[in-house]
């Protein structure tokens, strides 16, 4: 699977965990230097809160694109240490 975002691949991985729809990617496979911190968090019921990251590609910024779970529940444990994406990030094979 890829991640991309302004024509560049932000992701890349053959390990995704599906979860709601969404492939989560190990966070190993998405580089540092796309990612800024966000305070942004929201809270799911059963997998717990989920913490933000603002993509920066070419110049580009994607406010709150990228969502991962530091301390998800027993339910969600196997998203840990991954990411998924949303806002106008393109996940394809």
């Amino acid at each position: 699977m890829k991640a991309i975002w302004n024509d560049i691949v932000i992701a890349e991985s053959d390990d995704t965990v599906v979860v709601e729809g969404n492939h989560y990617f190990p966070k190993s496979s998405i580089s540092p230097l796309f990612l800024q911190s966000s305070d942004t968090t929201s809270v799911c019921p059963w997998k717990g809160t989920a913490h933000y990251y603002t993509l920066e590609v070419g110049g580009k910024i994607n406010p709150d694109a990228v969502w991962y779970y530091a301390e998800p529940k027993e339910a969600a444990r196997e998203i840990r240490d991954r990411v998924a994406f949303w806002k106008g990030v393109k996940v394809t094979q």
